[in-house]
Formats: structure tokens, sequence, C-alpha cells
């Protein structure tokens, strides 16, 4: 072979060295990308994991506890509606339609009546709202032609009881909410030792000069099918708890 054919052996070497390095870049430009795509897919299967996740999970249901289902210490906010019974510092807002004169903003007295112009005193504790209404509107069409009247109470300021008797703190209670014969007795710190818990009476106001006393068994309403005993309490009731060595008199 003529010497100017001959590979230059530097240029064959330098050639090889560079084809090493263009490979193992190669390379690694390959490995990078590998792993660059390995990494999005775990990305993209984690956050598919995460939204399956959030959409098996069910969104909380609404409520739809009623009073019978409460439990221990809760109660049920004190609304006032046609069920509500008015009662002594209870304020009342009494409005005659067009007619401001007859209109008053009154407090029920400790007696349970209020004042009200032309008709003078009415009978307002231990009625409704609607009763009141239909009471006032009654005696108003003897000086009014179609009076039209309505009632709203204002502020709720006699819902308070008693509880005597073989309980560890009697005395009287103011409440916020309805409450429950068992409610006002844990309100009380529960029965004594000498209690008699079959024999519970509530002395409850019907009117102005009416009481009658309701009766309760503890044990009827805690261990049997009692608990229509567990009645409501009203403004004023009065709760009796008697001691076991105390006579039945009939």
């Amino acid at each position: 072979m003529p010497a100017d054919k001959r590979p230059d052996p530097v240029c064959a070497t330098e050639s090889g060295v560079q084809k090493e390095r263009s490979r193992h870049m190669v390379e690694r430009n390959t490995k990078s990308r590998v792993y660059i795509l390995i990494g999005l897919v775990g990305f993209v299967m984690s956050l598919q994991s995460m939204l399956s996740n959030a959409q098996a999970v069910d969104p909380p249901a609404a409520s739809t506890d009623t009073p019978r289902r409460l439990k221990g210490a809760e109660k049920e906010p004190l609304i006032v509606t046609s069920k509500y019974y008015i009662g002594p510092e209870d304020v009342l807002d009494i409005n005659v339609w067009r007619n401001k004169d007859l209109s008053k903003v009154v407090m029920v007295r400790p007696d349970g009546r209020i004042s009200l112009p032309l008709i003078g005193d009415v009978q307002a504790s231990g009625l409704s709202p609607a009763e009141l209404t239909a009471d006032i509107n009654k005696r108003l069409k003897e000086f009014v032609e179609s009076p039209a009247v309505s009632v709203m109470v204002k502020e709720v300021n006699s819902y308070s009881i008693f509880v005597l008797g073989q309980v560890a703190n009697p005395s009287r209670y103011f409440l916020k909410s309805k409450t429950t014969l068992l409610q006002a007795i844990t309100l009380a710190g529960g029965f004594t030792s000498e209690a008699d818990r079959t024999r519970i009476a509530i002395l409850r106001w019907q009117g102005p000069r009416t009481e009658i006393k309701l009766t309760a068994n503890y044990m009827d309403i805690v261990l049997k099918d009692g608990a229509g005993e567990n009645l409501i309490l009203r403004p004023g009731d009065t709760i009796v708890v008697p001691s076991e060595s105390m006579l039945l008199i009939k």
C-alpha cells in the first residue's frame, strides 16, 4: 500500500474516542429519558389513586335527627311556635293593623295578665300566641270594626321550672331550650339515695285557677315503654320527687 494511503494511527484513535463518547452520551440521555418517563407514569398513577379514593368517600349525609333521637344533655332549641305557652315576664308585641293607639309592646305581669287600651286586663299566661290573638280580637270587636290582631312573643323570660324534694339541688331553674322531665332532674343533680323514683309528681297550671297533677315513674321511662311519661315541661311546672318513707294518701 502506498505511504499516502495508510490510515493515520492518531486520527483513528481520536475517532474511536469520539465514537465512544457519543455512545456514552446517547446511553446517558436514553437512561435519563427512561427515568423521567417512569417518574411521570408513577405520578399519574398516584394522582389517579388519590382521585379514586376521594370519589369513593361519600359526602356527609344531612342530619335527619328528630327530638326523639336526642341523647344525654342535647336539647332542642326553644323556638316560639303555635304550641308555645305564654308565661309571666314574657314580652309580647301586640299589633292591631292600622291602629297604632291599640298596638303595644307589653310584659306579662306576675299574675299572668296584660293591660291593653279599651279592653283592660287580659289573661295571657297559659295561652298560646294564637289563643291570645283570638281572645283580643274577640274583645276588640266591641270597639273596633273588623280588627286584625297579631301577637308575637318578642322575649321569652318565663321558661322556668321548680324541682323540689329528693334531688341533690332543689331550686328554680331558668331554661333556654325545651327540657324534658329527666333532663330537669339531671339539672337538679339527680336523685338522692332516699328518692322514690316511682312516684314523681309534676304540678302544672292550666289557666289562672286550675292546677293539675301529673305523675311519672322513672323506672317505667328507663326500663319499660314509658317514654310518654318523660314529659316536655312547660313554664311554671313544679317537679316533686318524694322520699320512699313518705306515705301515699289517696
